[in-house]
């Protein structure tokens, strides 16, 4: 048997993508002034194989102003998970993923081959590191300049959205 090196995608592989919807949106915000295209991103994560399940991981804020972006992303088939937005004494505001994500993950890896996660938060790199242990192909997609390092050393392949940012922002 020969090793999957990182350009190594067949089409036999069953993928799971997980994004992480807040990580990404800043991430383009901050860079570009522009947000991220998501049905591409989708399509290039999951390529020529067999996607067995997407999940966009949202905030919900008490003005509903994101139900539209929500429904867009149902449309392109991509399972929901929405949280509420916190708001602590003093204004600070918080909705944090990072435990969802890594648990779907894990059920999830059960039943594919490659995980595919869109996030550059280096929090995720013990659950890239263990789901690799448990011998899964593990991806990552985000910008390159708002990803971690560590995060970028420890997948299998890493796909900078920097490289091309025409393909994954939308105009305007």
């Amino acid at each position: 048997m020969f090793p999957i090196t990182s350009s190594d995608k067949y089409k036999n592989q069953r993928v799971a993508v997980f994004i992480d919807v807040q990580n990404l949106y800043h991430s383009a915000k901050a860079l570009y002034q522009k947000r991220v295209n998501f049905k591409e991103l989708l399509d290039s994560s999951v390529g020529q194989r067999q996607l067995i399940r997407a999940f966009a991981y949202v905030v919900r804020t008490k003005t509903g102003e994101e139900k539209p972006f929500f429904e867009a992303l149902e449309n392109l088939g991509i399972d929901m998970r929405v949280k509420d937005l916190q708001e602590y004494y003093g204004g600070m505001k918080k909705a944090d993923w990072d435990v969802g994500i890594a648990v779907d993950a894990i059920k999830t890896s059960e039943i594919v081959d490659v995980i595919v996660l869109a996030s550059g938060d280096g929090d995720y790199v013990p659950l890239v590191e263990y789901l690799k242990n448990q011998g899964r192909r593990v991806e990552v997609m985000a910008f390159g300049r708002s990803t971690s390092s560590k995060l970028k050393e420890v997948t299998d392949d890493f796909v900078d959205l920097d490289e091309n940012p025409k393909k994954f922002l939308l105009k305007g």
